[in-house]
């Protein structure tokens, strides 16, 4: 397991129940804020881990160059959607022999005060959880959601459903890329919860909820892994922001 954590932060990532671990994270200080990015890698021969290190890396080393301390909204949107198109690039441009065809979620964020910037593609997620009630979430980009979307199924029926594996957008996919982005305000108390599917597609969401409701940022990221382990069949990675 590799895990990194501060008094408001803490993000993890653990092998699971896979043998080799396909996700990745980054973390970084900012002149007044911090970035967070967590990545779910796919494809055969390990390409999966390169995919993923190379999104995480390429977007935190593009944030970092060109941030600039209190940016608005109109320019962060501009920087995190360009971090997760020069990331699909550079998985793109690996993705030659055995590595063809890998690719990557990605789910960032920029905290700063009370200010939530994010930025997705995939079927990773990031939720804002107040009380143990659930304020705003990214849409995942897959065949399940749309199935929502259209009303064919609830958001019940989505978890665990058999169609979850089928990603919609992924950095270094064939499809055009898709870079959902989001301003949320966060209270004191709140929690910012970022994870690869490997805790929100096995734990349900009403868990996550209740978990995340009391402690540290750190409490709370290994107690939810903690519950992750108890029926994942995949890597987990979990970043936790507590106001």
């Amino acid at each position: 397991m590799k895990a990194t954590c501060t008094p408001n932060l803490c993000v993890l990532t653990h092998i699971g129940a896979r043998m080799n671990n396909e996700d990745d994270y980054a973390f970084l200080k900012l002149t007044d804020a911090h970035h967070i990015a967590v990545a779910d890698g796919m494809g055969g021969h390990a390409a999966g881990e390169v995919a993923s290190r190379i999104a995480t890396q390429t977007a935190s080393a593009f944030i970092l160059d060109n941030y600039e301390t209190g940016m608005d909204w109109l320019n962060l949107k501009f920087l995190l959607r360009l971090s997760h198109e020069l990331a699909h690039s550079n998985v793109i441009e690996n993705a030659a022999g055995e590595r063809r065809g890998m690719g990557t979620t990605l789910i960032s964020a920029i905290v700063r005060g009370n200010e939530v910037f994010i930025a997705n593609t995939g079927d990773s997620r990031a939720a804002l959880i107040r009380e143990g009630k659930t304020v705003a979430r990214t849409v995942d980009h897959s065949l399940v959601q749309e199935l929502v979307n259209r009303g064919e199924i609830t958001e019940e029926e989505a978890f665990g459903h058999p169609a979850s594996r089928y990603i919609t957008s992924v950095v270094g996919g064939r499809k055009p890329l898709r870079v959902d982005l989001y301003r949320w305000m966060a209270r004191p108390g709140d929690a910012l919860v970022m994870s690869t599917d490997g805790l929100h597609d096995y734990v349900p969401w009403r868990e996550i909820e209740e978990i995340s409701k009391t402690g540290n940022a750190a409490e709370i990221a290994f107690k939810l892994l903690e519950r992750a382990l108890e029926v994942t069949r995949d890597n987990v990675t979990i970043a936790v922001w507590k106001w």
